[in-house]
């Protein structure tokens, strides 16, 4: 099977929307809990046929870029280092075609940046077309009459639709075939609006796969108020919980192992991973607002890989999990159940260490703590338990309405 790269595009600075300097470019908007970039890039992360992501950037829009990214979980598909971009579109593929030459990738899905809302099928068929063809992209035929107008005024004959279509992205190509074309064109100093046009100056077959009227391009304040009319029609907030308790080792001082932070305290708490009863808690809301079984099912106490390990792996992995399936983190809120040690004063650094280890804003975490007034084996002090609850958005099931 040939490994397939997205090269995401996202270096224009575009019209800024409301016509403000200091607003930012339309790729760095957000549109609903993300940017339009990100979900740009979430589209093809989350795909199981691309290996590796791309994104090619203006040269003053690191910190953005960065600032955009931190909504996403790497997870196992690799997020590459971004690539600065050129004066025009079409230098800014090519050096992004160029960056990634010799990495061993057979195909390569060259993807606007401002297009937030192409589905899995569409990439699919992009692919699965790229099995016989050396270009492919999507495309929309034209149903509407075509006019030739000049100041307002319709002149000249009736344009013919006929064999007409409105180019969409990912455009796809035998990587080398496009890197070779993009090389030619620079070198003769021709122009092209698309990879398309580069591709088939250079000699390549692009044929034609069906596009989707959702994956149009954001350009402008009406794309985007469009685009968040049909994300919020696309996903759905799901709701998961989870509770873990472990009673105090005996045998062993402290500190305690709470949400990521070691809590000075005279016991530490007894399981075969460090017994972190926080994270513990959240790994298992996350898996079960996506329906993926529990912690145990997927970390298995008889498995010595786990034994004495650190459980933010269990956390990782587990928002790993909801960003493959199209999910995104809104937040996650944790009760921690014990008589002592206390935990407001360490509140604080475990919200910012959850936020690190699933990848979202530390003041979308709640830490907080409550006691069982001294009632059932918690309250006895033998140990410690936690509860929590994660929220989700995630793409609709096809068949629901």
């Amino acid at each position: 099977m040939t490994d397939s790269i997205a090269l995401i595009v996202a270096a224009g600075r575009g019209k800024r929307m409301a016509g403000h300097v200091d607003d930012p470019a339309k790729q760095y908007m957000r549109l609903g809990t993300m940017t339009v970039l990100a979900h740009s890039i979430a589209a093809f992360q989350s795909h199981p046929r691309i290996t590796a992501v791309r994104v090619v950037i203006h040269a003053d829009d690191r910190d953005l870029y960065d600032k955009a990214i931190f909504d996403l979980v790497s997870g196992e598909k690799s997020l590459l280092e971004p690539v600065i971009g050129g004066a025009t579109r079409q230098d800014s593929v090519r050096l992004g075609l160029e960056s990634i030459s010799g990495s061993g990738f057979g195909t390569v899905l060259i993807h606007d940046g401002a297009r937030p809302l192409v589905d899995s099928t569409t990439i699919d068929r992009v692919l699965d077309a790229l099995k016989t063809a050396h270009g492919a992209i999507p495309a929309m035929a034209i149903n509407d009459s075509l006019k030739q107008a000049n100041n307002g005024v319709i002149t000249g004959a009736h344009v013919d639709r006929e064999g007409l279509y409105r180019a969409q992205t990912p455009q796809g190509f035998a990587f080398d075939k496009i890197l070779s074309a993009h090389q030619t064109a620079a070198s003769v100093s021709s122009t092209f609006t698309d990879d398309a046009g580069v591709g088939a100056a250079a000699g390549i077959e692009v044929c034609v796969v069906a596009g989707t009227d959702d994956n149009f391009k954001i350009t402008t304040a009406e794309d985007l108020a469009r685009a968040e009319h049909l994300l919020a029609g696309m996903r759905e907030t799901r709701h998961g919980s989870g509770f873990d308790v472990h009673a105090f080792d005996p045998d062993q001082s402290g500190p305690v192992r709470l949400c990521g932070i070691d809590v000075p305290f005279d016991k530490s708490l007894s399981g075969h991973s460090d017994a972190d009863v926080g994270l513990h808690a959240l790994t298992d809301a996350l898996l079960g607002a996506i329906g993926a079984e529990d912690i145990g099912a997927h970390f298995p106490p008889s498995d010595p890989r786990w034994k004495d390990a650190d459980s933010s792996i269990f956390l990782k992995r587990a928002s790993e999990i909801v960003i493959s399936r199209g999910g995104t983190i809104i937040n996650a809120d944790i009760t921690i159940i014990c008589e002592a040690p206390k935990i407001a004063p360490w509140g604080a650094k475990m919200s910012e260490k959850v936020a690190e280890i699933i990848g979202i804003p530390p003041e979308r975490i709640s830490i907080k703590a409550t006691t069982t007034e001294r009632l059932g084996t918690v309250g006895e002090g033998q140990g410690i338990a936690a509860q929590a609850i994660a929220t989700i958005a995630i793409q609709k099931p096809k068949s629901q309405p």
